[in-house]
């Protein structure tokens, strides 16, 4: 095995000593203009590479960015979203040079431990926070750790809303994001509207929402917000509404499932993920329940799946791997001492496809 080559060679072979060397990798005076430019060339004709670890320990930063995703394993293997997430990220830490520290966990208790060590062990700069919660202890944590963080997705505000079970929570104070320095977020409120708007105006009162998984904030901003536009047609709670899955294929279809054998079934069906929208499709064709003939739906992530699925899925489309590389540059630009903010990801716009047509006549006062 090669050796890695170390300060000692690159001053020998640059004819100066080992602390030149030191000043001149790491910015620092003492050398001139033109023995800094000789040894950094010798640096790089000899492969050198600085020790991140060692870096770390001597307070320098680590080059590398952590990433902790909290979702149930299986429900990640045919989702795309994180795939194109995460691929948009990677897009702008490798021009950059920054390495991604990625991990999944079981859940969120696992998601803190994983910041705790990384903190230690001075593994990471910063870290990129997805899938903000109710009643997040992420915020609080980091905090406390002042371990710089953007989150994608902007944290709750205001109540847990009402879901098919009937049941209402009080109202949940949010922690003050104190080391969540900035953030990036999607307009889910808009891209609601979009799909009521085309849904309604095909002539569908009577619409189902098969959300994710309740205690995540964004869930909750997408219920609220159909909640609120059907409120804004003359639609009720008895028409529209939501009901919560895990985001997998399994959830989706039984959603599916259970609300199509309801007196009064749906016409419409709004699923949270690609793969959700396939599996109710199948339900729907297994049932005898021909789309759109009897049934419409609508994913609210456009994909390869929803393209290929006969019929062609009528889906909310945006650029994800955008959305990652609008987080990743915000971190960076964090990181290098740049203000906080909010950022807006590309407002999502709906392309209608095949899945989506006016109901029966019968079906719709």
């Amino acid at each position: 095995m090669a050796r890695r080559p170390t300060i000692k060679d690159i001053a020998r072979q640059a004819g100066v000593s080992e602390s030149a060397v030191s000043f001149a990798l790491n910015d620092r005076p003492g050398v001139s203009q033109d023995t800094r430019a000789r040894i950094r060339r010798v640096a790089e004709e000899l492969g050198w590479q600085p020790n991140s670890a060692a870096r770390a320990l001597s307070g320098e930063r680590s080059g590398a960015v952590g990433l902790v995703l909290a979702r149930p394993a299986h429900t990640l293997g045919v989702e795309s979203f994180f795939l194109q997430l995460v691929s948009g990220i990677q897009e702008v830490l490798s021009a950059a040079r920054t390495a991604l520290l990625f991990q999944v966990v079981e859940d969120i208790d696992a998601e803190c431990a994983v910041y705790r060590r990384w903190w230690a062990e001075r593994r990471v700069d910063g870290v990129l926070v997805v899938d903000p919660r109710m009643r997040d202890p992420r915020p609080a944590l980091l905090g406390q750790l002042g371990l710089p963080a953007v989150t994608i997705g902007e944290p709750e505000t205001g109540t847990e809303t009402e879901t098919e079970t009937g049941t209402e929570t009080e109202p949940v104070p949010e922690p003050k994001p104190a080391a969540v320095v900035s953030s990036v977020r999607a307009d889910d409120a808009g891209a609601m509207a979009q799909v009521l708007d085309h849904l309604h105006g095909l002539g569908h009162r009577r619409i189902v929402h098969i959300a994710g998984l309740p205690g995540l904030a964004h869930t909750v901003r997408r219920m609220d917000s159909l909640r609120t536009e059907a409120a804004r047609r003359g639609l009720g709670p008895d028409q529209v509404r939501s009901v919560v899955t895990d985001y997998s294929d399994a959830e989706g279809a039984a959603a599916t499932r259970r609300v199509l054998a309801e007196p009064g079934p749906p016409t419409a069906l709004v699923y949270d993920n690609d793969v959700m929208a396939v599996a109710g499709s199948a339900v729907a064709a297994e049932l005898g329940i021909p789309v759109p003939g009897r049934l419409s739906i609508v994913a609210w992530d456009d994909s390869a799946l929803c393209r290929v699925t006969h019929p062609r899925l009528t889906a909310l489309v945006r650029d994800t791997a955008g959305f990652g590389r609008l987080a990743a540059g915000e971190l960076l630009a964090v990181l290098a001492g740049g203000p906080p903010g909010v950022r807006i990801s590309e407002q999502p716009r709906l392309e209608p496809r095949e899945s989506t047509a006016p109901p029966p006549a019968h079906t719709e006062s």
